[in-house]
């Protein structure tokens, strides 16, 4: 169990019963990517405690008895590994890697995240032992909010009807969230379902990984509801960057990172403190992410350009918002061709970024 207690706001990452708080209000689901159709699963469950402040009026019978009752902890349940990445034996990549998760879910109020290790016991418990043996004796849940398309138990055979059924035998309350579309400006709540991210399309973690592998950081912002983020520490490259007159950070990422199409990238750079994940600098910039062609790479990597930046940035932990996907990579002819196709690359990012802080 891992204590990510931040600024007052603490998150606990636990993956057995020792140490957990509880009573819980929780939020079940996979959660990779806590886009705006997952903050509408959690938004339920948030400051289920927030009933005690009300003892501050003794003379009321009501706030008397509230005040008795325990504190209830805003709870995040997911699994570990990812259930696909169990049942396929392949590596999944991630939108969101438990360190990013962790910190959207505190942003969002979350007090606990508890991670349910996926193996072939917890695959095997059917509908009703799931709910007895995790939810009501390890995790004393009070609550419960799911999305509508919710599946859980042996073979997925349990759906949000069956929870809601099976928690009302402990007297315990379960929100059925609808599913979340997005409908090209906004969410709404919609049963129908698109794989068309121009038309109206339920929000899903598929979808975002679709349009970022598209190189549609637009869309994918939107459903996110927040910009596509690369966080990585700066690493030594190879600085060939700088002999053409544009150094280049060259970030390291979490190797379960999910990362969009290969290419470049107009970007908002923010340098993280090193003892927290606040921010305390923006930059803006260019990202490439590949192989660097031209230059016989062979392996992946993520290189950023700050515009007027001079300064040592190793060792240093990025940000990295995704704003606008400006070109596929490519092989130049020539070190100065891809100059100054990089010279036209910087132009374009900065209008583009420009334009998008006059919004």
């Amino acid at each position: 169990m891992l204590n990510l207690s931040k600024n007052g706001c603490s998150v606990w990452v636990a993956s057995s019963s020792e140490g957990l708080l509880t009573p819980t209000a929780v939020a079940l689901g996979k959660f990779d990517g806590v886009h705006l159709g997952h903050q509408r699963v959690i938004q339920p469950v948030l400051h289920a405690g927030a009933n005690l402040s009300l003892a501050s009026s003794p003379q009321s019978k009501e706030n008397q008895q509230l005040a008795n009752q325990e504190y209830i902890y805003s709870t995040v349940v997911t699994f570990d590994p990812h259930p696909q990445e169990f049942f396929t034996g392949q590596p999944r990549t991630l939108l969101t890697p438990l360190d990013e998760k962790v910190q959207q879910l505190r942003s969002l109020g979350v007090e606990q995240l508890v991670l349910l290790p996926f193996d072939k016991e917890l695959s095997a418990l059917t509908p009703e032992e799931f709910v007895e043996k995790i939810l009501v004796q390890q995790l004393q849940c009070q609550q419960i909010s799911i999305g509508q398309d919710f599946c859980f138990g042996e073979k997925r055979s349990g759906t949000a009807k069956d929870l809601q059924l099976i928690a009302a035998k402990h007297n315990i309350p379960v929100t059925i969230v609808p599913l979340q579309t997005y409908t090209g400006n906004s969410p709404t709540e919609s049963s129908c379902v698109s794989t068309d991210p121009t038309q109206d399309a339920r929000i899903s973690t598929s979808l975002i990984r679709q349009t970022l592998e598209q190189g549609d950081i637009e869309n994918a912002n939107l459903l996110l509801g927040r910009p596509y983020t690369l966080l990585g520490v700066v690493v030594q490259g190879q600085q060939l960057g700088r002999t053409i007159g544009f150094p280049t950070a060259n970030l390291q990422l979490p190797k379960e990172k999910f990362l969009p199409r290969q290419g470049v990238y107009a970007v908002r750079v923010f340098t993280l403190s090193e003892t927290s994940d606040v921010a305390h600098s923006e930059n803006l910039g260019v990202m490439n992410i590949g192989n660097r062609p031209t230059l016989n790479g062979t392996y992946s990597s993520a290189e950023v350009h700050l515009f007027d930046w001079s300064g040592d940035l190793y060792a240093k932990k990025l940000a990295v918002e995704l704003v606008k996907f400006l070109r596929p990579e490519q092989k130049f002819a020539s070190l100065e061709a891809l100059k100054t196709q990089i010279q036209l690359d910087c132009v374009v990012a900065k209008e583009i970024l420009s334009a998008e802080w006059e919004q």
